[in-house]
């Protein structure tokens, strides 16, 4: 696991979660009077992760056994596209001052790990399109390394979460910023695939 994949790992894992946070301060701050409310929480962002994991390794899979190699880097069209998906919904988004996720989280026993689950998976549905052409084109210890990274990600995210319940400054500039950073980096990651692949002649 080299330090270069480590760091490759942390940024994809980082800039396709970005509105997570926002998602699970948003759980977070239901906790609070409910007994074993953030553990359902933590439990199920683990679970609703580690469906999009599962789901992006075996498109990655299916798609290294039918495709020959010279394809693959291709596959940076997808994220790129959802970037420029993800953009123009951001343009066109109107704000509203609660979400279906808070709305889903504002439960009298507080959040339940289904619920948690659910969202997650929804919400990461573009971390797939993403994921896969990561995958695809890596070898099975890199794809074991991003593995590794993205569960501790996810247990810093879920730390990161909590701590931005009890600020909602903090959660507020996230919800405001955050989706004007993920097409960017979106789109960024898709340039990086079809370029260190040599997808279309370029090269780096």
């Amino acid at each position: 696991m080299s330090l270069a994949t480590i760091a490759q790992a942390i940024g994809a894992f980082a800039v396709t979660n970005i509105d997570d946070i926002v998602v699970l301060a948003v759980f977070f701050g239901q906790v609070p009077g409910h007994r074993g409310a953030a553990m359902r929480v933590i439990v199920g962002q683990y679970l609703g992760f580690g469906a999009i994991l599962a789901v992006s390794i075996s498109g990655a899979l299916l798609g290294a056994a039918l495709l020959p190699p010279v394809v693959l880097p291709y596959f940076g069209l997808l994220p790129i596209m959802l970037g420029l998906s993800a953009a123009w919904v951001s343009w066109h988004r109107n704000r509203d001052t609660q979400t279906p996720d808070a709305q889903l989280a504002s439960t009298p026993a507080g959040p339940r790990v289904w619920e948690v689950a659910a969202v997650t998976f929804a919400n990461g549905g573009d971390n797939i399109g993403v994921y896969v052409p990561i995958f695809a084109a890596a070898s099975i210890a890199t794809v074991t390394a991003y593995v590794v990274v993205f569960l501790i990600g996810v247990a810093v995210w879920c730390a990161a979460g909590r701590y931005f319940a009890s600020r909602p400054i903090i959660a507020e500039a996230l919800s405001r910023w955050g989706h004007i950073v993920l097409p960017i980096a979106l789109i960024a990651i898709g340039t990086t695939i079809l370029v260190e692949g040599g997808a279309f002649g370029l090269s780096m």
